[in-house]
């Protein structure tokens, strides 16, 4: 039976003890299983909160803001984002049941949405509608997001005809979503951002764990108040997932980094994602980053494919701008040639495959291991 809210207030009981700690398990959030099997996550009250509480005070949230939720709240970064932060502040949380770029555009118009963190497919798809130049986006004082690096390109769209810096963050969900960040207002370009509130971030030798000086290219690992307990049931993920330095206990994150001399992250790609042509090492997201920059491509995916040469050679899988599709640029010769003109000569994708999208997670990541290993079972298909 319903209660009325006076009639509530009106009865004077009063809460019960808290029967839950800081320490006290709070949920077991899974992994997307982008790079392997799913695991469990075990998050504290304690480690959600550090992580929701540090974020609305980083991004200078505060009750009075508007919140598109977008992201899928049963993953922690829409979980932490679109519903623990705005309700440990009080904000408001406009939300949308499924992605649609046409109803985010009316809702941001409707509700003067302030904040709205996305990652950068959903942004590079929403401000690539047709007639989006025209829409009232002058309510929104904070656009951000990770999950994959902004292209530089799409970047500079939204500053030059929005005036929207996109603040870039890092995080995962051993980290409950939040651990590195830019500052809002000295952000850097295709950049994880710098250590948070409470943060010791690192580069590491990912074979001797030996820390490495600024600028040079290792494995980023992870200590704050944010950091799971460890994996449910898994004590061979949580002893190749854990390392001690200095007495304290650091997550091995499986990305590869460097920190420039201003404390800043820079992603180089996925440990496992290394491409090996001919004995030089690719990085795929920066292909990727690159690609952006063509006209005609919408996304991109780069990924190894077998070569008897090479070893390994470079992939890419994109997704066309609908005007674009049909078109003589379009062509995977004429992409390929472009390719030749804006990156290194070992860079270069030898093949070029064009679909019409690319598979995406829940919460809009590519999922480049999926493609991966749909490459594999092409190349040996009694494997």
């Amino acid at each position: 039976m319903p209660v009325a809210w006076d009639a509530a207030i009106a009865a004077g009981h009063r809460p019960l003890p808290h029967q839950a700690g800081y320490d006290t398990l709070c949920m077991l959030a899974y992994t997307s299983g982008t790079t392997g099997h799913p695991k469990g996550c075990m998050h504290t009250h304690g480690t959600l909160m550090t992580a929701a509480a540090g974020s609305v005070i980083w991004r200078g949230a505060t009750p009075e803001s508007v919140v598109l939720a977008v992201a899928p709240m049963f993953h922690l970064l829409g979980m932490q984002n679109c519903m623990n932060s705005p309700l440990y502040l009080g904000a408001t949380v406009v939300l949308m049941p499924r992605w649609d770029r046409a109803l985010a555009a009316d809702l941001l118009e409707r509700y003067r949405v302030s904040v709205w963190g996305a990652p950068p497919a959903m942004m590079v798809d929403f401000f690539s509608q047709p007639g989006i130049d025209a829409r009232d986006l002058s309510s929104l004082a904070y656009v951000g997001g990770g999950g994959a690096a902004m292209p530089e390109a799409v970047a500079n769209m939204l500053q030059e005809r929005f005036g929207l810096p996109y603040v870039e963050a890092y995080g995962m969900t051993e980290t409950a979503a939040f651990i590195l960040s830019n500052p809002r207002n000295q952000p850097k370009r295709e950049c994880l951002g710098i250590a948070t509130f409470g943060v010791d971030a690192r580069v590491l030798d990912p074979e001797t764990l030996q820390e490495l000086p600024c600028g040079e290219t290792g494995e980023i690992v992870v200590h704050g108040g944010q950091v799971m307990q460890g994996y449910w049931h898994n004590p061979e993920a949580n002893a190749a997932t854990f390392i001690e330095i200095g007495g304290k206990r650091f997550l091995r994150t499986g990305d590869l980094g460097f920190m420039d001399e201003e404390g800043y992250f820079f992603m180089r790609d996925r440990l496992k994602r290394m491409i090996n042509a001919s004995g030089y090492k690719v990085w795929p997201a920066e292909v990727e980053n690159l690609l952006y920059g063509h006209p005609a491509i919408h996304e991109a995916c780069v990924i190894a494919a077998r070569d008897q040469r090479r070893g390994e050679t470079v992939k890419a899988v994109v997704a066309l701008r609908p005007e674009a599709r049909g078109t003589a640029e379009a062509d995977p010769e004429r992409i390929m040639a472009w390719c030749r003109e804006h990156m290194a000569a070992y860079k270069v994708p030898r093949i070029v495959d064009v679909v019409d999208a690319l598979p995406k997670s829940a919460t809009g990541k590519i999922l480049w291991r999926a493609l991966q290993e749909r490459e594999m079972q092409a190349d040996n298909p009694s494997a």
